[in-house]
């Protein structure tokens, strides 16, 4: 019985912490889910958990460029967040918020939101226990996870791309009379960039020890395999 049990042992992949960091529009939450269900790991998307806490000011009054306000209030939503990368889910205050959070509204006044302290350490807390209890190991994406919320993950990796790819993936090939569509979405990643970079707290930044890898001219696939198997070396090498 014993053998059978050590050879189970050996057969169990070893559990790992995977933090993929990047701007808006580099194919993070995509590639994050696709790994993390590959690989049989849980998934954890932070970018949702700091939209749900937008929208939770948003429809309470909360004046969002009022860092005073957002920091009295930061303490009050509850947030919950599933970890199954085949239907990640999110509640605020017990209701499904992953419609919600998801509109243009939030999107433009998330990164306020996020600048401020409070707001940071109280979801950066929610973020590290939800690592730490799970099992198996966990892929954990946001813009501040291998700096900041899990710098010891055991594997970071940073994606980035162009601009114009950004937008084109988060507009789709728009063309023709679309174009300007597709430069405002190009301007406002350029612009969230420049506030998540430039914050006091937490800014996007790429750890030193993190692989990066740009994604401009790989398909979604490609990058899936990329990290993946950066994944398995690191498993490997344990």
């Amino acid at each position: 019985m014993s053998v059978t049990v050590e050879t189970a042992a050996r057969n169990t992949p070893a559990a790992v912490i995977v933090a993929i960091d990047g701007p808006s529009g580099t194919g993070k939450s995509s590639t994050s889910k696709a790994v993390a269900a590959k690989l049989g790991l849980s998934y954890l998307d932070t970018g949702a958990q700091y939209r749900a806490i937008t929208w939770w000011m948003i429809s309470n009054g909360v004046d969002v460029q009022d860092a005073a306000a957002v920091a009295n209030a930061s303490a009050k939503p509850a947030i919950v967040s599933g970890t199954d990368p085949a239907a990640p889910t999110i509640t605020v205050d017990g209701a499904d918020a992953s419609g919600p959070i998801r509109t243009q509204e939030v999107t433009a006044k998330v990164s306020a939101v996020s600048a401020v302290a409070e707001v940071r350490a109280r979801i950066t807390e929610l973020q590290r226990e939800i690592a730490a209890a799970a099992e198996g190991g966990i892929v954990v994406e946001g813009r501040d996870i291998g700096t900041t919320v899990l710098p010891d993950a055991d594997l970071k990796v940073f994606l980035t791309a162009s601009p114009e790819a950004r937008a084109a993936r988060r507009s789709g090939e728009l063309k023709g009379s679309q174009a300007s569509g597709l430069a405002a979405t190009r301007d406002a990643l350029v612009k969230r960039d420049a506030a998540d970079s430039s914050r006091k707290t937490s800014p996007l930044a790429k750890a030193d020890d993190a692989v990066e890898v740009d994604t401009t001219e790989l398909t979604l696939q490609q990058v899936i395999e990329c990290v993946v198997t950066l994944v398995e070396e690191k498993r490997a090498a344990r």
